[in-house]
């Protein structure tokens, strides 16, 4: 029995070569996508996480790359002769800002435009970044406390106020990283801490630990005020990124009503 062959045409190789580079594109892409998903839910601003994604990119082989980005979503839309347009979407949700790791992320996207990183070293960079550890929880705690402690005095409370502010700012720590695990929105998470904030303040000073609510809760106060949002919206707006800027503006703006919402509703009853 006579087996049948099928013998392609120059068309269609050159169309099973065009899906391929396709597929390996598609595949590049997404992994661009990964960083800058990465850099902007670490604290990146907008026109930072654009010009990355743009210049790996090109880097990885595309002769022109379109990118959008605002601070919920990125859009990608890369070309090439060999493999046509491509697009990507990715939906961002939730921010943790993380310096460090924004860091890292930025000196792999330079190593890949530097020495041409294939896709599986790129993968593997990415991962190492990930598997980074954070400061230990220990060290977080005496952070929060040394800053509450810090501003209240600062502001002028007494060393009385600071060693509260500092207890209390451990204690709102702990309620962060327990909100932070039932993946609650900012907003439910600042009104919740600067409740409990101006709560444990009132009884502080109730019960003889403290001198001045005021002064024991601004130290407090000052580990939820989103400065780093706000800095990153002004940022956006003056680099052009108008759109982005104006979201991270209102969000930080609403941020920090929540937050004067939750104290004043507590601290009324005191």
């Amino acid at each position: 029995m006579e087996q049948e062959f099928h013998y392609f045409s120059p068309d269609e190789l050159q169309q099973l070569a065009r899906l391929e580079d396709a597929d390996r594109a598609n595949e590049y892409l997404y992994q661009v996508l990964e960083i800058g998903q990465d850099m902007l839910q670490s604290g990146g601003e907008v026109s930072r996480v654009e010009d990355s994604i743009r210049r790996l990119c090109l880097a990885f082989g595309a002769e022109r790359a379109d990118v959008f980005t605002i601070t919920s979503s990125i859009v990608v839309t890369i070309y090439s002769h060999s493999f046509g347009a491509l697009t990507q979407t990715r939906r961002v949700t939730g921010t943790q800002y993380d310096l460090d790791r924004l860091e890292l992320l930025n000196q792999l996207s330079r190593r890949v435009c530097a020495e041409h990183l294939s896709l599986e070293e790129t993968r593997q960079g990415l991962d190492a970044i990930r598997a980074t550890p954070q400061y230990p929880f220990p060290v977080q705690l005496l952070t929060y406390a040394l800053v509450s402690s810090s501003f209240c005095v600062f502001f002028g409370g007494s060393a009385l106020d600071a060693i509260a502010s500092g207890v209390i700012g451990v204690v709102l720590k702990y309620l962060d990283r327990v909100i932070r695990q039932t993946e609650a929105n900012a907003f439910l998470s600042a009104l919740l801490c600067s409740c409990l904030g101006g709560l444990l303040a009132g009884l502080a000073v109730r019960s003889g630990l403290g001198n001045n609510v005021d002064m024991i809760s601004i130290g407090n106060i000052m580990l939820l005020i989103p400065g780093l949002a706000l800095t990153n919206s002004l940022r956006d707006m003056f680099s052009g990124n108008t759109i982005s800027g104006l979201m991270r503006f209102i969000e930080a703006i609403l941020l920090a009503l929540t937050i004067a919402l939750g104290f004043a509703m507590v601290l009324a009853l005191f």
